[in-house]
């Protein structure tokens, strides 16, 4: 019996098993191997790894669906569906699909992307204090979420309680962007979107909320436009804002210059890449669901990225077709494009994507199945279990779907066209007018099998202009979807890809390769063997030089018998770029207009919206940047981002920017002697199998002191998972020492107090810890502190495990905009770091490194 039990068991691999064996799969590409082993390879809570490399996982994914598939009719086996999805050749699901399915040790969604808001234009307390809860509810369940603002009476208005105005929509962005920062999601936090309508009258604050430095880290923030307004820019008109907002009977209204409020848009992207801009009529007047809105899909907001506009309480999955696997003989003369392969692949992808729905309604009923097994008070648990009832409805309901792309820059080159060239643009539309048609056939054909979204009513889309365009296109299909109706109410979008890039070696999405190739350094120690020595630094450190390329770069040079493993100098590699596709087609040599309407034309066979961000160079114009959003609107955008480099780290603090730089070159002491209660943060994390927890003394909201250490029930460490904040009091024992007590507020108000912080950790800890608080009291910059933390020598496993905490729970505390200096990119190699969000993220590449 006992070896019965035995083989029943899955088997598990260590971190070195599957890293190694995910290292040889990617052919020895560190960074795709660290992916998906940190974040899609199944896991349990105790660090036990259950798969060995993305074979395993894509084995996994593959059962599931074709267990789905054998609900309906015709079913596709599990070896077609591997075939499919197998080494991310061809079809790829993204994100949360790829970490949730067929995974037994997480209770999570599979939606990517969710909205929420209130029914009507209820601005309540509760109804605001409701929103906050199912964000958070759902940031658990790793969804990033949206919701919009713009039912939040204006700053100044009459409300009949004790504080007899309002204080507008300021401090509730704050709100939300602090319980997003609270919410980890497997190392990383929530991701949020804030909205608000350009007719709202508190709207300039909103547009001016994150500029200063440490306000609304925790979310992204864009703005509703409407057409009106911009008729009004162009035309430097008047434009007046309401509250309601467009009301033909206005409770406040107030006129404004358009022209001026737009320059403060610009200025504000310009200065710090946001706010991002909705074109909400556009967005608005496209969408299909919106032919639904009195049912309740009504456009309110969009998710974090701004790519899936959605309705409160739909939610949407996601999915990428490889681009590249479909050219034949890609670099040389005679590649060519598989139209027929493709198409056949969209159709399944649309059913993979359908299958997908019926997987995400089994968690969902997974997640209520634990809600109603917790141990609260119903009255606690009513918030989470109607969200969640209400997603479930929206999901059986419409049965939206995400297909989007990834490679698109890796296909043109592969064919031998320019990226952002007019042939460029005329090839990627014509690829993505074929996956609309081809999705949308499919969703019909899916229809006739299985069944149409259950609201369906071909008489309420006729006049929708994105369903106009496919009759125009294909007739036939036109036909078929009156006669059998349409499987899911809206189908595609293009998504960023940053995790699934890496691990299909292309470039992301829809945008150009960043670098084709770049020189990394590695230090040379003593010793080493079979090494070079090809710069020494100025405190006589060795390195070895060597080139990186881009995977498809390098396939181009195999393709054309260049030997890969040379040594170039940097004017061969030169050279080598010119003589190759990629050549004046990088993110930087893209010309930014021709990519502004190579998005707009691809715009109209996107049922969804497609997020991308236009690359700008430091020395650009406020004036081209409005001249970009213009073209945006006029060639039918969506939405638009642009990010001029190190815009974020010119975020304000004060107005005089040089006193700033002055500020943060002079150290500004704490108070010397300690005071003897502090403010403190908790801040939990997880390295490895080990729960940490840090408790952190604030003086002004600033790090005072850090106590860091093992969470370990035998020593007493009982924090409650809901207490995040409470004080350090420092207090005397009998024989006169020293020690530092922790009191929180249980949920009935009552103090709690864990008394003697520096006798429930390891002393070592303890040790070091004193160290590192009296740094921070003589007032030493965070970052800089965070470097010594990292540069520090220590002899044991478990001393640095606490050490890459510490500097962990600290990072959080480093202004956004901060450079990281001394560090660079894994994934482009760019210097060019800063901190945002206590994370490092690189401004040239957009990746981002947390922990």
């Amino acid at each position: 019996m006992k070896n019965n039990l035995t083989k029943a068991l899955p088997k598990t691999y260590t971190q070195d098993q599957a890293f190694n064996a995910s290292l040889e799969y990617f052919k020895n590409d560190d960074l795709a191997a660290r992916v998906w082993l940190n974040k899609y390879a199944l896991k349990d809570s105790e660090g036990n790894i259950y798969e060995l490399t993305p074979n395993d996982m894509h084995r996994r994914i593959a059962k599931e669906i074709a267990r789905v598939e054998q609900k309906y009719a015709n079913p596709m086996s599990e070896e077609e569906v591997f075939d499919l999805i197998k080494n991310f050749k061809y079809i790829v699901p993204q994100g949360s699909p790829m970490a949730g399915i067929g995974n037994p040790y997480q209770i999570a969604s599979l939606s990517n992307c969710f909205v929420i808001g209130n029914s009507g234009d209820s601005d309540s307390y509760g109804g605001i204090m409701k929103i906050d809860q199912e964000q958070v509810q759902l940031m658990k369940r790793r969804g990033g979420v949206g919701h919009d603002l713009s039912h939040i009476r204006p700053k100044g208005s009459g409300v009949k309680n004790s504080a007899l105005t309002s204080t507008g929509i300021v401090p509730f962005m704050e709100r939300y962007s602090n319980s997003t920062r609270e919410v980890a999601q497997d190392g990383r936090r929530g991701a949020l979107m804030l909205s608000v309508s350009i007719n709202h009258p508190d709207s300039e604050d909103f547009i001016n909320a994150k500029l200063e430095q440490g306000k609304v880290t925790g979310a992204n923030v864009s703005v509703r436009i409407d057409d009106a307004f911009m008729r009004a820019v162009k035309n430097e008109t008047d434009y007046t804002q309401k509250y309601p907002i467009f009301s033909s009977n206005p409770k406040t209204s107030k006129t404004i210059q358009a022209k001026d409020l737009w320059n403060k848009i610009v200025h504000n992207a310009w200065k710090s890449a946001e706010p991002g801009i909705l074109f909400w009529d556009t967005i608005i007047n496209e969408s299909v669901p919106d032919c639904y809105a009195d049912l309740g899909y009504k456009t309110v907001s969009t998710n974090p990225c701004g790519e899936i506009p959605l309705c409160p309480y739909d939610s949407c999955r996601l999915l990428a077709i490889n681009l590249f696997s479909y050219v034949e003989n890609p670099f040389t003369e005679k590649a060519t494009f598989n139209f027929d392969l493709f198409k056949k692949h969209v159709a399944y992808a649309q059913r993979i994507m359908d299958n997908i729905i019926d997987l995400e309604l089994e968690k969902i009923d997974a997640i209520l199945q634990k809600i109603d097994a917790d141990p609260e008070l119903d009255e606690v648990k009513a918030v989470e279990r109607n969200l969640w009832n209400n997603i479930k409805r929206k999901a059986e309901e419409g049965r939206r779907t995400g297909i989007g792309i990834t490679a698109e820059g890796d296909m043109l080159a592969a064919l031998g066209i320019q990226y952002g060239s007019e042939a460029g643009n005329a090839f990627s539309l014509e690829v993505h007018k074929t996956i609309a048609i081809e999705a949308y056939r499919a969703s019909v054909h899916l229809a006739k099998e299985r069944g149409a979204f259950t609201i369906f009513d071909a008489d309420r889309e006729k006049e929708n202009p994105f369903i106009k365009r496919l009759k125009e296109a294909d007739s036939k299909l036109y036909y078929e979807m009156l006669e059998y109706g349409r499987r899911n109410i809206a189908l595609l979008t293009i998504a960023p890809t940053g995790t699934t890039s890496l691990m299909t070696q292309t470039t992301s999405g829809i945008e150009p390769v960043f670098l084709p190739v770049y020189k990394r350094r590695r230090k040379v120690n003593p010793g080493d063997k079979d090494v070079r020595v090809d710069f020494v630094d100025e405190v006589g450190d060795s390195w070895e030089e060597y080139v990186v390329f881009h995977h498809k770069f390098k396939q181009w040079m195999e393709v054309n018998g260049i030997d890969t493993t040379q040594n170039f100098s940097h004017e061969e590699l030169d050279e080598l770029v010119k003589k190759s596709p990629y050549y004046k087609a990088t993110s930087n040599d893209v010309d930014w207009l021709s990519k502004v309407s190579m998005q707009g034309a691809i715009q109209k066979w996107v049922d969804h919206s497609i997020s991308v961000t236009i690359n700008l160079p430091n020395d650009v114009s406020e004036a081209l940047v409005g001249e970009l959003y213009l073209k945006a609107w006029e060639v039918g955008c969506k939405g638009v981002t642009v990010y001029r480099d190190g815009s974020r780290s010119g975020v304000l603090i004060s107005n005089d920017d040089k006193k700033e730089e002055e500020a943060s070159n002079t150290l500004t002491p704490f108070p010397i002697k300690r005071p003897q209660i502090l403010e403190a943060d908790v801040v939990r994390f997880q390295n490895n199998k080990d729960k940490w927890i840090a408790f952190i003394g604030l003086i002004d909201d600033k790090p005072y002191e850090i106590f860091t250490g093992l969470i370990d029930d035998e020593d007493g460490i009982l924090i409650p998972r809901w207490v995040n904040n409470g004080l350090i009091i420092k207090n005397r024992n009998e024989d006169g020492t020293s020690r530092y007590d922790f009191q929180f507020k249980d949920k009935r108000g009552y103090k709690i107090t864990i008394e003697g912080l520096s006798y429930k950790f390891n002393p070592e800890y303890w040790n070091y810890a004193k160290l590192i608080s009296s740094t921070l009291r003589h007032g030493m910059p965070i970052d800089k502190i965070v470097d010594l933390i990292n540069s520090l020598q220590l002899d044991t496993e478990s001393i640095n495990t606490w050490k890459n905490g510490v500097g962990r729970a600290l990072k959080r505390y480093v202004a956004d905009g901060t450079k990281a200096k001394g560090q660079t990119c894994a994934n482009c190699n760019s210097d060019n770091l800063i901190y945002q969000e206590g994370c490092l993220t690189c401004k040239d590449c957009g990746s981002s490194k947390c922990g």
